[in-house]
């Protein structure tokens, strides 16, 4: 088969991500995917012009209801969806789009929820069953690792390096990541205690934003920015944290923390549905309501072994169990062959 897959490829973003991941899914298992921006498209009536001069694509992916399903809803071929994470926790209290992504879930002929919660709340505003798949993040290990070398381009003192608590702010840097949400607590906790340090890493994906992120960090101790490192040293980095933070104020399923999770770290994220739905607080991570509380939960952290002991081996565990990358293959090749 050949399949039309539409999705937002905003450069290293979430969506991006999983889309290319998708993409070798549906090749690996003998079919032709062609990956196309939403952001070509204005209008249905283009894809389905475009399908109208390409009689050879027997069907269509969309992730994201609304930014790339409704761009679907004309076309003559059968397609399915995934959520991407903003169209359920957001889009879906505007009710102009809650009505086009209630029509894609009527014409779709499956639906992809990450997480049970995701899948819940589909049913409850847009009136559709929705099928659940989880995702395990590829992950690769560096075989040495070093944070001097790491931190070599950071305003880090290592003098004591082996010594500091480093938690690891992995994200992109635009606003619904909130990087700054904890900067100002962490920077007085760090002033108590100088060996705990927050430092933000990811791809400077809004640069208006960034710059902001980056002026505020200058004048804040404690809290650092690194350059955005390729997966092997990132995972690396992971590796050897005191754990990894999430700060998000909308996710859909945050990778960063199933790799956390996958390898064996600690995560503290903050409480909000996309969270919540893959982090058990207190069983497989941490959940904080705010930047006070988040230092309460490190604080746990830090002064509980055993906490820290059952948090690890309990995510390592659920990642196993529901994240399955080869269960996300088996599970994509599947429903994509429900497209002929």
């Amino acid at each position: 088969m050949k399949i039309l897959f539409i999705a937002c490829l905003s450069p290293k973003s979430g969506n991006n991500t999983t889309a290319e991941r998708i993409r070798d899914y549906i090749e690996s298992a003998g079919h032709t995917c062609e990956l196309r921006d939403a952001a070509e498209f204005q209008s249905s009536a283009e894809v389905a012009q475009l399908l109208s001069r390409d009689l050879l694509f027997d069907g269509a992916l969309a992730i994201h209801l609304f930014k790339a399903g409704r761009l679907l809803l004309d076309i003559q071929v059968p397609f399915g969806v995934i959520f991407g994470g903003t169209d359920i926790n957001e889009d879906v209290k505007v009710e102009q789009k809650r009505l086009v992504m209630q029509q894609v879930l009527q014409k779709a002929r499956f639906a992809v929820a990450f997480t049970d919660k995701m899948k819940e709340t589909s049913e409850l505003f847009l009136f559709s069953q929705s099928v659940k798949f989880m995702s395990n993040p590829k992950t690769a290990i560096a075989k040495k690792f070093s944070w001097t070398e790491f931190l070599r381009c950071t305003d880090v003192s290592t003098a004591h390096v082996d010594q500091l608590r480093v938690f690891l702010l992995v994200c992109g840097l635009r606003r619904v990541k909130d990087p700054l949400y904890l900067v100002q607590v962490f920077s007085e906790w760090h002033r108590l205690d100088p060996l705990n340090i927050l430092i933000i890493i990811g791809p400077n994906i809004d640069p208006v934003f960034s710059t902001e992120v980056e002026s505020v960090i200058q004048r804040t101790a404690g809290v650092y920015m690194a350059q955005e490192r390729s997966q092997r040293e990132l995972h690396a980095a992971m590796r050897k944290c005191f754990a990894v933070v999430n700060s998000s104020v909308s996710e859909g399923m945050s990778a960063a923390i199933l790799e956390a999770m996958h390898l064996g770290v600690p995560v503290v994220a903050r409480d909000i549905p996309g969270n919540a739905a893959i982090v058990e607080h207190g069983v497989t991570g941490l959940l904080y309501a705010s930047p006070q509380d988040f230092v309460d939960q490190s604080q746990r952290l830090l002064s509980d072994h055993e906490l820290r002991e059952r948090l690890v081996s309990n995510g390592k565990v659920y990642v196993e169990e529901h994240h399955s990358l080869k269960q996300e293959r088996e599970t994509y090749q599947r429903l994509v062959a429900t497209l002929q």
